[in-house]
């Protein structure tokens, strides 16, 4: 069958975008795991499916490069956001609602260019309760706790952004064994469902860096959602400010997120690079 896709990221946060508004896709699993792979085929983080929803603009459904489906993803939805808009689903207006797996999110379409459009996501309220990772640990919050892999103890601390993070702090990501504990935390038995797992260094009050790895498709060039938990955590454990715009510094660029006691917001770029129609 023949299946248009756009292809579209979000600092380097690459997924294969397909409109379900005008075609079906019966096996979206299946398909990610064909159309993820670089060097046979488009290449991408995972593919985004944009579909119809009773409740708002659109809804996003998030498949990983193994296959799996995600709950929610802060650089997919929006170049989600981008796709409506550029394609007239919702033109009229600048604030956009979609649908995920996690709830409805607005977004807010702040800037538009040639170069990519500037994109603030109302993320909802961040949970550090550990029933909503879920984790199995003992105590309602993990902030700032040991956990012991091998013969090596690490410090975490957990967020639920819609999704689950596991964020460690660090001296230095560039230098961090983000495979080797990434792929160890991400599937440990505290977590039943998988976690996503940042390696954070704090700069300053207002910035910090991030490396990322993500359940179901490993390291990847950003996270927005993972941005999100890391602010959160760098807050919690004294190191930022709440309610301050705290810069996040990625492998593929740069997001901002603000951390409110009752929403988290995240601002960053969609970029379009490319579209057309493969076989499958």
């Amino acid at each position: 069958m023949e299946i248009k896709f756009t292809k579209m990221h979000g600092c380097g946060n690459d997924y294969v975008y397909i409109d379900c508004f005008q075609q079906e896709i019966s096996s979206p699993g299946k398909l990610s795991m064909i159309l993820s792979d670089r060097r046979y085929s488009i290449g991408g983080d995972g593919i985004i499916l944009i579909c119809k929803s009773k409740i708002a603009d659109a809804k996003m459904r998030i498949f990983n490069k193994d296959g799996s489906e995600g709950k929610m993803c802060g650089n997919g939805i929006r170049c989600v956001a981008k796709y409506l808009y550029d394609n007239g689903i919702v033109r009229e207006k600048n604030k956009i609602k979609i649908e995920t797996l996690s709830g409805v999110k607005i977004i807010d379409i702040m800037e538009t260019s040639e170069k990519g459009d500037l994109i603030k996501v109302d993320m909802g309220k961040a949970s550090l309760n550990s029933s909503d990772l879920p984790a199995i640990f003992g105590k309602d919050k993990i902030i700032n706790e040991k956990i012991t892999l091998g013969d090596e103890t690490f410090n975490i601390t957990c967020v639920s952004v819609g999704n689950p993070h596991c964020v460690i702090f660090c001296d230095e990501v560039y230098s961090a064994r983000v495979k080797e504990i990434g792929s160890k935390l991400s599937s440990h038995k505290m977590f039943p469902e998988g976690v996503n797992v940042e390696f954070v260094s704090v700069v300053d009050k207002n910035n910090i860096t991030m490396r990322v790895w993500e359940r179901g498709s490993g390291e990847t060039l950003a996270c927005g959602s993972g941005s999100c938990a890391s602010v959160v955590a760098a807050v919690e454990n004294g190191f930022c400010n709440k309610c301050e715009d705290i810069a996040v510094h990625l492998r593929g660029g740069k997001l901002i997120v603000n951390y409110t006691d009752e929403k988290v917001f995240l601002t960053g770029n969609a970029v379009k690079v490319f579209e057309g129609v493969i076989e499958v």
